[in-house]
């Protein structure tokens, strides 16, 4: 009675155990990229009372008579598969789709999670929301361009920049008047815009040559000159020329663009030629974000519609995940059994891709853990009565010498 008590004690902690990993598991259901635990038992050991023997010629083998001494812990293992994603709205959260772990950073220590809720903080580096560790990726260099093949480091927004695109092509439409004599001038004024972001304004003169061939000249804010030619039914024929360079000024540097006229009509009517598009674009600031899912690549939105590359976020990956030591916060580091981290771009490797606006929920399964709980229960339960049946039958045992 006194061995069955005992191995009916060690299930009781270990159901006790198992309950604990329930508890957890249930206490995370809302945490966003957590990932469950599982437990698996194992029998302690096997006490031997007959060895048994080997068949000989006379008679058969006899097997061994054990009587097992009890159950103990085998494992607790987490779950990485994939948890629904969560549409959040907020740029700067995001959600892997597939294997893989953000890198985050808090001095000399990497951190890895799945949970990619993310904040600029008062220096513009984007942080984990909850503990403010930097997360860990590129930054482009002087040319703008990402090298996945160099160090990571943190990704750091400008946020006090502006960006600004000088003008590289415009187009003209309209008409020019045909019933013009020769040596009439027309003039038109145009806005396009320097390597600083400043619109500057430019005059154009147009001077009648010849029958269906104009002059143009740009008579201030820049120099161009050319000969335009049209078609004896008024339609465009060829320019010599299409470079219109706009004076450099305040810092500005000398802007050269090309001008389109192959819109123009020269018919017996008024003069209706004007500016009708231009590519350049004044000053903005960063109004949001952008992630390209297949890459991880940071892109500013800025608020006059031009796009700019301003980080890529590293993905690390794992032989072993299961490895990884769970630190707390949504944070694991690396394991001795995990291997190390495999970095790279998100999409590439094996690694999961990057989904912007979302999180990841958690992966427990309620109907599981509530299905465990129930076993954990009926086990516990179960083992405490071999106790009081055992205490029952010892006490039936001292009743004797009465």
């Amino acid at each position: 009675m006194l061995r069955a008590m005992s191995t009916a004690i060690t299930s009781l902690g270990l159901h006790q155990s198992y309950m604990d990993v329930i508890a957890d598991n249930l206490a995370n259901a809302n945490t966003s990229g957590f990932k469950s635990s599982t437990v698996t038992f194992q029998d302690q050991f096997g006490q031997l009372l007959g060895a048994g023997s080997s068949p000989t010629a006379d008679l058969g083998g006899i097997n061994p008579t054990q009587i097992g001494l009890g159950v103990r812990l085998g494992s607790i293992s987490r779950n990485f598969t994939q948890g629904t994603l969560k549409d959040t709205g907020r740029s700067l959260d995001m959600a892997l789709q597939g294997d893989g772990f953000f890198i985050y950073q808090d001095g000399e220590t990497r951190y890895y999670s799945r949970d990619g809720s993310l904040e600029l903080d008062s220096e513009g580096v984007l942080v984990n929301a909850s503990t403010g560790q930097r997360i860990l990726g590129w930054m482009p260099n002087a040319a703008g361009v990402i090298d996945t093949g160099t160090g990571l480091s943190e990704i750091s927004i400008p946020l006090d920049d502006a960006l600004a695109r000088a003008t590289t092509e415009a187009l003209l439409g309209g008409n020019i008047d045909a019933s013009a004599g020769i040596s009439d001038t027309m003039q038109i004024t145009i806005g396009a815009y320097d390597s600083l972001g400043d619109l500057q304004t430019l005059s154009i003169e147009f001077e009648k040559t010849a029958d269906n061939e104009w002059d143009w000249t740009v008579t201030s804010g820049g120099s161009g000159t050319g000969t335009l030619t049209f078609n004896s039914d008024g339609s465009y024929d060829a320019v010599t020329a299409t470079q219109i360079t706009i004076t450099g000024a305040g810092g500005a540097a000398n802007t050269v663009f090309d001008i389109d006229f192959s819109d123009l009509t020269q018919l017996s009517t008024d003069d209706t030629v004007a500016l009708v598009s231009q590519n350049g674009l004044a000053a903005g600031t960063i109004s949001g974000f952008d992630v390209v899912s297949n890459t991880g690549e940071i892109y500013g939105l800025y608020s006059n519609g031009l796009q700019q590359l301003l980080g890529q976020i590293s993905i690390a990956s794992f032989v072993n995940p299961v490895g990884l030591n769970r630190v707390g916060q949504n944070m694991y580091t690396v394991g001795l059994n995990s291997g190390e981290p495999q970095v790279g771009e998100a999409g590439t490797g094996g690694r999961g891709t990057i989904s912007s606006g979302y999180l990841e929920a958690s992966n427990v399964d309620l109907s599981k853990e509530f299905t465990n709980m129930i076993l954990a229960q009926r086990g516990f339960q179960a083992s405490s009565r071999i106790i009081t049946t055992s205490d029952e039958m010892l006490q039936e045992l001292v009743n004797l010498k009465r």
